[in-house]
């Protein structure tokens, strides 16, 4: 692995950023950057605030306070389908297939620059919208070849099993072609040999097409096998940062782990529900 530090300039840049939900603090003054064409680990105790932050990011959250900035831009306060457009996607921890439509249709729901939406594009230039259709197909066959769902494509989503929505997530946010994706917790359910085809797709992606990737992860094996820099939240803000071999032996992370700091009193997410406009598993989609 590279190191991140050495690498790109910052593509997010995170900044004192606050959340509450009534007295608890969820996200209290986190503050970091992530580099452009890194894989980069965001970790921490259970309750640490690691998804009530992605969930700020990208928009699905309004934080308090702190300031977000996405590829030299400000992106706080922006809507999930703003934030999408502009080159950031993200998963979730339980999977957002629509479950009652194909694979194939998912997959297409993502895609982006279909002219075929506007109704005046789609009567004046119906042979573009022709083309910009096959095209979008042939990328959604390609996905799902990589992540070999190609044969599942015209079954349900809701066949489909644990590991497999999640590839197929991940295969949704790329058709938006990203700049840069954010993963919750994408080894989390799925079987090794999935686990390994997803982690080597993102390897390839950040070293062919320069993708950077931003992921909450509880495997400590995948997290310092496969990230160049890893930060450490605990109790809503970051505690530490650096190599996986300089965050493995902190003191700080290793109290934070280990009971020197107790996270059970700080939820991952509010008692009321996200924005209205957070709706489906890929921004905007």
């Amino acid at each position: 692995m590279t190191d991140a530090r050495a690498g790109g300039k910052p593509i997010l840049n995170v900044e004192d950023v606050h959340l509450s939900f009534g007295g608890i603090k969820a996200v209290n003054g986190a503050t970091f950057d992530v580099r452009e064409g890194s894989i980069t680990a965001l970790i921490g105790p259970n309750g640490a605030g690691k998804t009530t932050l992605f969930n700020v990011i990208t928009g699905f959250y309004k934080a308090q306070a702190g300031e977000i900035t996405y590829n030299g831009e400000s992106i706080f306060g922006k809507p999930p389908y703003a934030i999408t457009k502009r080159g950031m996607v993200r998963t979730f921890q339980i999977t957002k297939a629509l479950g009652a439509m194909p694979v194939i249709d998912n997959m297409l729901l993502a895609a982006p620059r279909n002219p075929g939406e506007n109704l005046a594009t789609l009567l004046a230039r119906r042979r573009a919208v022709r083309q910009r259709e096959r095209e979008a197909y042939e990328h959604a066959y390609e996905l799902l070849r990589t992540f070999n769902l190609e044969d599942k494509a015209n079954d349900y989503a809701a066949t489909l099993s644990g590991g497999q929505r999640k590839l197929l997530e991940l295969a949704r946010a790329l058709m938006t072609e990203p700049r840069m994706v954010l993963l919750d917790e994408p080894m989390a359910g799925i079987n090794p040999s999935l686990g390994r085809r997803l982690l080597e797709h993102m390897e390839r992606l950040r070293t062919e097409e320069g993708v950077t990737f931003l992921f909450v992860e509880h495997d400590m094996e995948v997290v310092m096998n496969h990230s160049d820099e890893v930060i450490v939240m605990a109790l809503g803000r970051v505690i530490a940062r650096g190599t996986p071999e300089e965050v493995r032996s902190d003191q700080r992370v290793v109290d934070a782990y280990l009971g020197g700091s107790s996270e059970t009193d700080v939820p991952e997410g509010p008692p009321t529900p996200p924005p209205t406009e957070a709706e489906g598993g890929v921004q905007g989609g």
